[in-house]
């Protein structure tokens, strides 16, 4: 990691939701939390928690020298709102194939 730079991932009972234009995509209680410097907190779902027939791939793809190449997908209307790292560097390997949104809601 770079100097002064910290990632902590962990196993979240928080019970999150994520809901666009009024459509739930996602619903957990099991979310994998994952804090970095500089960045809002991230709730990475399990994708049986998610709403995955309303994802469509998209070409998008960025790397992140912390965590690694994430792939991203796009509801209709919304290109690239959701992301996952299908390979992610050690440090982060909680985060497999989970999926990240940009804006949830914790609901309690």
């Amino acid at each position: 990691m770079a100097e002064g730079h910290t990632i902590t991932v962990e196993q979240g009972t928080e019970h999150v939701r994520v809901v666009h234009r009024g459509e739930v995509l996602a619903e957990s209680r099991r979310p994998v939390v994952l804090r970095e410097t500089g960045c809002p907190v991230r709730y990475y779902l399990p994708p049986e928690d998610v709403r995955t027939d309303l994802l469509t791939p998209s070409e998008t793809h960025t790397y992140c020298p912390f965590k690694g190449t994430a792939s991203y997908w796009s509801v209709p209307g919304s290109p690239d709102l959701v992301w996952a790292y299908p390979d992610p560097k050690p440090d982060v390997a909680e985060i497999k194939d989970h999926l990240c949104f940009y804006e949830v809601e914790v609901v309690g």
